[in-house]
């Protein structure tokens, strides 16, 4: 089985599906790479992070759609298209940007299955950038999930590595309800064993990464290898973990970590977010509620601070949750 990127293997879900099914379009700034030169011909350079990069000459103008510099316009013509019967994947070139179109996602696209009593879908896919590591600053490096995930009527993904970013991909241009895709921009290069097939992960199902039997490991995103790092160093020690991947954060797999947790009695969540109404509080307050008596220990939340993410290098560093900060957090549960 051939490794691929991440931007690899979400290239390759476009390209498939987009060969699949006519309906398919892309939308977004710089999707097809922009002008190019005297020729007047196209370099299809696929965007700043070369995602998209090769659609356009193969499936042409009509479905590969440069846009305005106005994200409101992007996410409302892919609800209307969506409407319309096609299946748009709607690219936000940096999750901070998600601001501007705030309404269209949550007060149209997320709410029209329902306010037409399910007589009409809206089948959108958004994909957009997003997290720190990169030092792009405050307004270019936010994990901004907790926000849509708290929407009703959006189906949040957040892959980890490039096996999943495929299949889940899919699954999301096929599923008949708004899904918003988050890639990590840090993961973009990672590389992972990635099937040449078309095939589809289903949402609200958790990968189980590794399995132990001193605590449960909730962690989101590109917090899953920084996980692995920790849970590496913590192995020299007989200390071993149960590492969940949620995958999707709506729906969550509430199940999958309320067995982990009958068998471990500690958990840590472990999410790039600031802490306050974060992802991480959410699975807390969920394992609190619904598994208070397999707790032994007090949920450990490993997060950001509560600050905007620094564009110093070091400042960055300091702020993105690593593999020392997980490692400690899981020795504390473990000695409570």
């Amino acid at each position: 089985m051939p490794q691929i990127s991440m931007r690899d293997a979400i290239n390759q879900a476009l390209h498939q599906e987009m060969a699949r099914d006519e309906r398919v379009i892309v939308l977004g700034e710089d999707v097809s790479g922009g002008a190019g030169g005297s020729s007047g011909t196209r370099d299809a350079a696929g965007g700043i992070f070369g995602v998209t990069k090769g659609l356009l000459p193969r499936f042409g103008e009509d479905r590969v759609i440069d846009t305005p510099i106005s994200e409101s316009a992007i996410i409302g013509a892919a609800g209307g298209a969506a409407l319309a019967g096609l299946r748009p994947v709607a690219e936000i070139m940096f999750a901070d940007f998600v601001g501007v179109c705030m309404d269209q996602i949550y007060n149209q696209i997320a709410k029209f299955r329902y306010m037409f009593g399910g007589k009409s879908t809206c089948p959108v896919v958004i994909r957009t950038a997003m997290g720190a590591g990169m030092n792009m600053g405050a307004q270019h490096s936010q994990t901004i999930y907790p926000f849509l995930t708290a929407v009703p009527g959006l189906k949040i993904v957040v892959p980890s590595n490039a096996c999943d970013a495929k299949g889940l991909l899919i699954r999301a241009i096929r599923d008949d309800d708004p899904v918003v895709f988050f890639e990590h921009k840090a993961l973009y290069p990672r590389k992972a064993e990635v099937p040449e097939e078309s095939y589809e992960i289903p949402f609200g199902e958790a990968n189980l990464v590794r399995e132990g039997e001193h605590a449960t490991v909730v962690a989101i995103g590109r917090m899953v290898p920084f996980a692995e790092k920790a849970l590496d160093a913590l192995a020299k020690d007989g200390i071993t973990c149960d590492l969940i991947d949620p995958r999707t954060l709506s729906p969550l797999d509430e199940d999958t970590i309320l067995e982990s947790l009958d068998g471990t009695g500690r958990l840590v969540v472990v999410d790039e977010s600031p802490p306050r109404c974060s992802v991480a509080a959410d699975i807390a307050g969920m394992a609190a509620s619904r598994g208070f008596s397999l707790l032994r220990a007090p949920v450990a939340q490993v997060t950001a601070p509560h600050a905007p993410v620094p564009f110093s290098p070091g400042l960055e560093r300091l702020y993105v949750p690593g593999p020392q900060r997980i490692e400690a957090a899981i020795r504390g549960v473990i000695a409570a």
